[in-house]
């Protein structure tokens, strides 16, 4: 098969049949030979249903549908492990990525020797909030981790087929998939496109906060590291005004007053032992789920051909 076009669906009814049109248009230019693959991500609207109805006309298309929602992350995962095309393209339904960047990526791809066309957004969509909460994010990811990412990235990206196998060996539990693009390696060129902004999102703020602490604890040690040498200049500091009120109290004859100063160090150590305490929590946290091994999706149904089979 030349190419999969993998996508998840949640809370997707109305972008549905004009995707399925567009991407179909797209695809038709470079090759007959495709699939559609349509991940429902435990969608509570009629996604699934419209998807089905697809099916039972294109044999093209192929549906996995997961027991529950797990995450976009970890839907679009699922997606990539299924699929067959020597070429790869995610992307999301919402059309707020246009289903033609599969054009415009291709003639990268075909041109650039690379093995990922990834695309990245000329300006980031959205208000001053989004915006800002954004820019923090990819500040923060790229200053902790090791391996940095493009900021304002996005979904939509066309791969190789060996970079997909190698994307999808990855089976940790509490994933972040663009850091997984990262560390994933092999060449990747980026692709500057427009994104369109719709008026609601299914990220909530506790999600985007969730995410990007899965995202810094999944890549980063260096939290861990800066506690410790937090720890180290705090020592270092207690000793030297130790060392400094045993000299007073040695040449001078009296200990220096300071209620206020020392309620307020009580106030700040403490807080910063909870801080760090609850930093080295998330990251057992994260240890105690991944050494479970659990399945990151588990999968329900799957329509392909003239076959359903329930898993």
């Amino acid at each position: 098969m030349d190419l999969s076009i993998v996508t998840t669906l949640y809370y997707s009814a109305p972008y549905l049949d004009e995707f399925y049109t567009r991407i179909c248009a797209a695809a038709e230019k470079i090759t007959d030979d495709y699939e559609i693959i349509f991940v429902n991500d435990g969608s509570p609207d009629e996604s699934l249903e419209i998807a089905i109805s697809l099916y039972e006309n294109d044999p093209r298309i192929k549906i996995i549908d997961l027991s529950r929602n797990f995450g976009h992350h970890k839907a679009a995962m699922t997606g990539l492990a299924h699929a067959k095309g020597e070429l790869v393209f995610l992307i999301d339904v919402d059309l707020e990525e246009d289903p033609e960047l599969l054009n415009d990526f291709h003639k990268v791809f075909i041109n650039s020797d690379t093995d990922v066309a990834y695309g990245i957004q000329n300006k980031r969509k959205g208000g001053v909030w989004e915006r800002m909460t954004g820019a923090l994010f990819y500040w923060v990811f790229n200053l902790l981790s090791t391996h940095k990412i493009p900021a304002n990235l996005l979904m939509a990206r066309l791969m190789s087929k060996r970079y997909v196998k190698n994307l999808v060996a990855h089976r940790e539990s509490e994933l972040d998939i663009s850091g997984l693009w990262a560390i994933t390696g092999f060449k990747q060129v980026p692709v500057k496109v427009d994104k369109h902004s719709k008026s609601g999102t299914t990220y909530t703020l506790g999600r985007k906060l969730t995410l990007a602490v899965r995202s810094i604890t999944g890549f980063s040690n260096k939290p861990l590291i800066y506690i410790a040498g937090l720890g180290v200049i705090i020592l270092a500091i207690t000793i030297l005004y130790s060392l400094y009120i045993l000299g007073v109290r040695v040449f001078i004859g009296k200990t220096p007053s300071g209620y206020l100063s020392i309620i307020l160090s009580v106030w700040f150590l403490g807080g910063l032992i909870i801080f760090s305490i609850g930093v080295v929590a998330i990251y057992l946290s994260v240890v105690f789920i991944e050494t479970k091994n659990r399945p990151y999706t588990i999968i329900r149904d799957i329509y392909e051909g003239s076959r359903h089979e329930t898993q």
